[in-house]
């Protein structure tokens, strides 16, 4: 954990938290909420089936001591080995994708039940560089919430543009959370994008809490015709108990022939193995262990750097009062962020002012939300992860 005040009109604090591991369980310096159960059952008194929860503000009891934009963030940069520049080294195109697979699949994080990140504000930003990689996020839209990511490594000259919208709904028993939008990886040196979605979050309240991602990531290179298909799903056994958690199936295969090129097999928070359909061959691409464990805290290189907007820097009061499990003053702390919101509000629709977005241009049609970001590159920033 580290806390540093920032010095400005009203001393704010910058408070960077431990990444989401696999091993977080385990991890004396990992945040740890109050008891489940009592979180629970407050929920039923305040939301009903059906209800959208995209306006829905959790109590800081249910909260972790971070972010949603550094969630985002972290899927990035927060890693035990550098996937990206196995994608950009692959000697052929094959080589490439299947090293793009195993990304894609790094980007697949732990979720801890019971416990969410804060929903970003209007303009938030979260900006950490880790060797020469560049991360930027801005929040582009509070309603419906909209985050927009952009990262550069010149050095490997790999670019990222993400947009996505998280859509959560009440089911009774489960909240699903549906991600839309479409995440962009370019390989600049190769001429090479790629194209892919993000599996949705179910939270299953019954018969037994549990949350793990579903549904179907596709993932697609216009420049090679190579498509792969992997599908998140779990299967429980009699009331919910035991089963087969976080597993990942799927395939490559060739769109112009479609022909299957490989097999698809493992689980995203242990082994990922890929089976050549041609020789039968099998080898691991993907191994969560190297990948999500032993994570540590960004560290804060220059705090006079850091932007008035950045995400540890506007939620550090109620960040540090979470961690303290000082709920009193955590209620107070987010209640002040969420007025001050309010207030900005009413004054833009006073003057008939439209927010616009500092980092991307912005635009929402029948198709989607889509931004580009507005600069080329990402310059380094005040905050660096291990």
């Amino acid at each position: 954990m580290v806390q540093v005040k920032m010095k400005e009109e009203n001393e704010r604090k910058i408070v960077l938290t431990k990444p989401l591991t696999i091993d977080s369980e385990s991890d004396s310096d990992a945040y740890k909420a109050p008891n489940l159960m009592q979180r629970i059952l407050s929920l039923f008194k305040n939301v009903r089936p059906g209800s959208d929860l995209t306006r829905f503000q959790l109590p800081p009891l249910f909260n972790l001591p971070k972010s949603q934009l550094q969630c985002y963030g972290e899927s990035v940069y927060c890693t035990g080995s550098d996937l990206l520049s196995m994608c950009n080294n692959g000697e052929s195109p094959i080589d490439r994708f299947i090293s793009v697979v195993a990304w894609s699949i790094s980007t697949t994080r732990p979720v801890n039940f019971g416990v969410a990140p804060y929903n970003p504000i209007l303009g938030e930003t979260h900006h950490v560089s880790k060797g020469n990689l560049n991360v930027l996020l801005e929040q582009i839209s509070h309603h419906p919430p909209v985050a927009a990511l952009h990262a550069t490594d010149e050095k490997e000259n790999i670019e990222m543009i993400w947009c996505q919208r998280p859509d959560p709904k009440f089911n009774g028993r489960s909240i699903e959370a549906k991600v839309h939008g479409i995440r962009q990886l370019k390989l600049l040196n190769h001429g090479e994008t790629y194209e892919m979605n993000c599996p949705h979050l179910l939270l299953k309240i019954f018969p037994v809490a549990s949350a793990d991602w579903s549904g179907t990531v596709t993932i697609r290179c216009q420049e090679t015709g190579l498509v792969a298909e992997l599908s998140y799903r779990s299967s429980s056994s009699f009331l919910g108990i035991g089963g087969n958690h976080r597993m990942i199936k799927g395939k490559i295969l060739d769109s112009s022939s479609l022909k299957v090129l490989y097999e698809v097999d493992g689980h995203w928070d242990r082994i990922v193995q890929l089976k050549d359909t041609n020789n039968k061959e099998v080898r691991v691409i993907y191994d969560a262990q190297e990948v999500l464990s032993g994570l540590e805290t960004p560290k804060l290189k220059d705090s006079e750097s850091v932007w008035p907007t950045e995400s540890a820097h506007v939620w550090g009061e109620l960040s540090e009062a979470i961690v303290k499990k000082d709920w009193e003053k955590a209620r107070e702390a987010k209640l002040e962020i969420e007025e001050r919101q309010r207030k900005l509000l009413r004054e833009r629709d006073s003057k008939g002012e439209t927010w616009v977005s500092k980092h991307f241009v912005v635009s929402n049609n029948k198709e989607g939300w889509e931004c580009s970001p507005i600069h080329k590159t990402v310059p380094a920033a005040p905050i660096t992860a291990q």
